[in-house]
């Protein structure tokens, strides 16, 4: 089971960069949330791989 979950966890952060990559914004929204959503179930404890996307769109938000 927990082997599956980290497939998944793998497939959902490639679809959602995918989705990224393609300015399909609301998929990257659902996908990076499927992607949290498996880390936690399956107690991965991974860093979230968009970390660095939401520190640039802080600084941003600072910068206006």
């Amino acid at each position: 089971m927990r082997g599956r979950l980290l497939a998944e966890l793998d497939q959902a952060e490639r679809k959602a960069w995918d989705a990224l990559a393609r300015y399909k914004f609301q998929m990257f929204g659902y996908w990076a949330a499927i992607w949290v959503h498996l880390n936690r179930v399956g107690e991965f404890k991974r860093p979230n791989p968009w970390k660095g996307l939401v520190l640039a769109a802080r600084k941003q938000e600072e910068d206006r």
